[in-house]
């Protein structure tokens, strides 16, 4: 990955342009650029077909001294320890903002979840979490779901640590399922917080949300749901992709029916009554509003200066 792409090299430099800004100690700056502890673990996992296959997590605690640090397990087959201690620390920032007592932390495991059974899943999600159980705990670490998780794994890794520790401990995760103390309305939060702050931009701008054209990059929890808010909203969603392809129609597109399209074929291109278009093409359509809502680094100084879009309203990291 080339330097200027390098997620946690962008955090540090994040870091360095804010501590000049506010006249930081240079001593406190570099105490911030650099996580305060970090777990590497590989392990082993019997696939289905018999075979043997090993896997590497992470885990990074940013910073704790705002109380337990708190954030996301990420399943993809790009994650790697640069993005997983850049990711820790935007949650510290993310949670010194609102004004909660948390750190920031992150974790992840670099495999294809799309290529998995359900079986090796919960295999994985159970072996990683006895891993990184070390330094997780309900007044340590709190992990929560993020990209190819969802409340399912969530329940796998609380029952994991509660079974080790010989009681229920629901306070080791959020994000998990109703039934076993998972709070309404947790899976909506963040596709919800970004339409909020959508909407109150275009306040801001003089924008009229009704009518107001969006295309929506990334089309999972964060993406969908963002998608078929902001249409119920009043405005027109034109456009919406995921990792494999994206679609386009400018008489607008249900999401609620491409929810339902994504369910059965498991992408929405080939939805009906649109065209294909590509991730970067659809980034750069002439819209009111984009949301961001896959990886980092999808924005650069290279695609930038041909975004259309009035407001960018980034449902990702």
């Amino acid at each position: 990955m080339p330097e200027e792409m390098n997620p946690f090299k962008i955090a540090q430099s994040q870091v360095d342009t804010v501590a000049e800004m506010l006249g930081l100690d240079a001593g406190l700056t570099e105490f911030l650029k650099n996580p305060q502890r970090e777990l590497h673990v590989s392990f082993p996992v019997k696939m289905d077909d018999g075979t043997l296959k090993v896997f590497k997590g992470y885990r990074v605690q940013h910073n704790m001294a705002r109380g337990p640090t708190k954030g996301g397990i990420r399943f993809h087959w790009d994650t790697d320890i640069d993005e997983v201690r850049a990711l820790s620390m935007w949650m510290t920032w993310k949670c010194a903002v609102v004004g909660i007592p948390y750190g920031g932390a992150k974790g992840g495991v670099t495999c294809n979840p799309k290529e998995m059974s359900q079986n090796e899943l919960e295999k994985l999600t159970r072996r990683f979490a006895s891993e990184i159980s070390i330094i997780m705990g309900p007044d340590t670490d709190i992990p929560a779901p993020d990209v190819y998780t969802t409340p399912q794994t969530m329940a796998w890794i609380m029952d994991t640590y509660s079974m080790n520790h010989g009681y229920t401990v629901p306070g080791v995760i959020t994000g998990k399922p109703i039934p076993i103390g998972g709070s309404l309305g947790r899976n909506e939060a963040t596709a919800r917080g970004c339409v909020i702050t959508i909407r109150e931009a275009c306040k801001k701008i003089g924008l009229e949300l009704k009518g107001a054209t969006v295309a929506v990059q990334g089309y999972g929890n964060a993406g969908s749901i963002a998608a078929y808010l902001i249409h119920d909203m009043g405005a027109k969603v034109v456009a919406v992709s995921d990792s494999q392809g994206g679609v386009l129609n400018w008489d607008g597109i249900d999401p609620h029916e491409a929810i339902k399209f994504k369910a059965e074929t498991g992408t929405v291109v080939g939805f009906a009554g649109t065209e294909t278009i590509t991730n970067a093409e659809l980034l750069e359509l002439d819209v009111d509003i984009l949301i961001p809502a896959a990886l980092e680094n999808v924005i650069t100084s290279e695609n930038a200066p041909r975004i259309k879009a009035k407001i960018s309203g980034e449902a990702a990291n």
